[in-house]
């Protein structure tokens, strides 16, 4: 762990947004001996009801892991976290395939989004130099005179605030990043999906037990959308529907009971006898949209930074938004460790560090949604997915699958995807050679793996 920053020296930091990244993120700066304080628009969640219908739950992987190593809590995390080894493909005929997503014993964790808030707002709380501010909406951020302005959304009351040194973790929204966006030269993109997303759940049954693989990610892929499932500790499952807002088959055209019983009976099933509250949850939950976020600089005249989605909100396919955002914490931490405390110098290292990275990231996500809906029901796919693990195998030097090198490694996404996008370049040259696994002993199809992780070495 790093050194503490002494106390004498040190100045008070102040974070808007106490969601999963902002409550880290104090966590990692308390520990430094700075003193945290902490807005939060909405209500402490340790007193609410999670909101129904948006409780999408997590993938935790390394990245995660390790910045709660940082603090010493991952043990806890473990504690209400369920490791999915693999994904399972449920066909429309009910069948299942796997797909195992790593090397033996390798596993994502699904975990509450609230819960692990929670969890984290506790530690927060508990800590002598965190002090936390829920119900403080921020309505503006003047840069200039280093001041912000919040309304208390229980009294309506409108106050100023000075800060020092301001920590952007408010969401794709962003109002930090809002006044960001008027100064001169900030880039600023945000893209839609044209699919939206509503939650639904699948019931433990009478005894509260799961009634579907608890050590799997459930994925239903059918083409042009897909529902999956997250397993929950009380034997339920999170599911997920990705969904076209508009067209032939889209959340648009489902508008009655009768409608949405019809579509699902015929495209999930199997899933249906599973979901006693389909009908009543589908027309309730709201329809939740996906949106990229990218930006340009990340900080403010080493005064502001954006961390999180702020900086780079990205789609939930590649279960990487959470995990990225705890990895910008861990490296904002390095930074303050490799430039002594310097935050001009660290904040201006942390957006040239972490910048392609996001964009990659932001790219994979969106890549892992075609496979996810798609690709994942395509024999040929499934194939080249077990040849990639051999390859792996024989050469574990030279070829870690995409999939492992974003989620189970600490590699650099943008370096992750350089590597991903030559190893599918062999893998297109390699396939036509191969109709079965076991073609791949074959003496032309090793003579050609060779040959190419040669040219790799």
């Amino acid at each position: 762990m790093s050194a503490p920053v002494p106390a004498a020296t040190s100045e008070p930091l102040t974070i808007i947004g106490g969601g999963l990244v902002g409550s880290l993120l104090a966590l990692y700066l308390a520990r430094r001996g700075y003193q945290v304080a902490i807005y939060e628009r909405r209500p402490d969640p340790r007193y609410q009801e999670a909101a129904e219908g948006r409780s999408i739950n997590l993938a935790l992987s390394d990245r995660g892991w390790r910045a709660l190593e940082g603090i010493g809590v991952q043990e806890d995390v473990r504690q209400v976290a369920l490791p999915l080894y693999k994904r399972a493909m449920h066909s429309l005929d009910g069948q299942l395939t796997y797909q195992a997503y790593g090397q033996e014993n390798q596993a994502i964790y699904s975990v509450s989004r609230d819960g692990l808030n929670r969890t984290l707002l506790d530690l927060a709380e508990a800590h002598p130099n965190i002090t936390l501010h829920f119900n403080q909406r921020c309505l503006e951020v003047d840069l200039r005179r280093r001041q912000l302005t919040l309304r208390d959304t229980t009294t309506q009351q409108t106050h100023t605030l000075a800060y020092h040194r301001l920590f952007g973790t408010d969401g794709a929204f962003s109002a930090v990043r809002g006044a960001m966006q008027k100064t001169d030269r900030f880039n600023y993109a945000q893209s839609y999906l044209e699919y939206g997303y509503k939650e639904l759940q699948i019931a433990a049954d009478a005894a509260g037990n799961w009634q579907l693989d608890k050590e799997a990610l459930h994925i239903w892929p059918r083409g042009q959308y897909m529902m999956i499932a997250l397993p929950n500790l009380d034997g339920s499952f999170n599911c997920t529907l990705f969904f076209p807002y508009e067209g032939e088959t889209s959340f648009a055209s489902l508008q009655t009971p009768a409608q949405v019983q019809d579509f699902f009976e015929r495209v999930f099933p199997d899933a249906v006898p599973l979901m006693p509250n389909l009908l009543p949850e589908f027309a309730e939950h709201p329809t939740s949209s996906l949106v990229t976020v990218r930006c340009y600089p990340w900080s403010y005249q080493g005064e502001v930074v954006l961390i999180g989605d702020a900086s780079h909100a990205i789609v939930p396919f590649y279960g990487q938004g959470m995990n990225a955002g705890f990895e910008d914490c861990t490296v904002l931490d390095q930074l303050l460790t490799e430039f002594d405390g310097d935050w001009n110098t660290v904040f201006a290292e942390f957006q040239r560090r972490r910048k392609p990275d996001a964009d990659a990231m932001a790219d994979l996500a969106v890549y892992n949604f075609q496979e996810m809906r798609d690709r994942v029901a395509d024999p040929r796919f499934l194939l080249q997915k077990k040849i990639e693990s051999k390859i792996s195998a024989q050469y574990p030097d030279q070829w870690l699958p995409l999939y492992s090198q974003v989620t189970f490694s600490h590699t650099p996404y943008a370096e992750a995807l350089a590597n991903g996008t030559r190893q599918e370049h062999i893998m297109q040259r390699l396939m036509p050679l191969i109709q079965t696994e076991a073609d791949y002993d074959t003496p032309a199809v090793q003579e050609m793996v060779q040959q190419e992780m040669a040219q790799l070495a």
